[in-house]
């Protein structure tokens, strides 16, 4: 199914960027009218993704953070979140709740963050050359919402 509309960001692993890519994504998604329960999970689910691409991805360095958001005329948002940093070794342990390689200041939720904040998540990782973050979330349609998303 080809999006209605899609958008595209590429930006510096800095932390100040992180509410940049949440606000970003959140003014991209209003266009289909979600309720601010849905836009609130939506900001949670970017805002953890893009930390955890701030903090891990590029440790050492600054990096870069890819954004694509798309929206679908049956009111699926499709965010992936993808960087070229020094990726995940083990996706499935890195999922596990409060396992975390950050050290004591960091929880380990971020990925059950994300999966309680959306519909569908995944996560592909090569070790040293990056991760790909997608989250999934279908919001519920007003009737104005698909025509006015539809307009060129």
């Amino acid at each position: 199914m080809k999006p209605l509309n899609e958008m595209k960001l590429s930006f510096p692993s800095r932390s100040a960027n992180e509410g940049f890519a949440r606000a970003a994504v959140a003014a991209f998604v209003s266009q289909l009218d979600p309720a601010v329960d849905e836009l609130a999970d939506i900001r949670t689910a970017v805002s953890e993704a893009v930390t955890n691409c701030i903090v891990h991805a590029y440790p050492d360095s600054l990096g870069t953070v890819y954004l694509t958001a798309r929206l679908f005329a049956d009111g699926r948002i499709v965010v992936k979140i993808r960087d070229k940093g020094c990726g995940i070794a083990d996706v499935k342990q890195a999922m596990e709740p409060l396992f975390t390689t950050g050290g004591e200041e960091r929880s380990g939720l971020g990925f059950s963050v994300m999966e309680s904040f959306t519909d569908k998540l995944r996560v592909s990782s090569k070790k040293g050359k990056g991760t790909t973050v997608t989250l999934e979330k279908y919001i519920a349609l007003r009737e104005a919402a698909p025509a006015a998303a539809a307009q060129p």
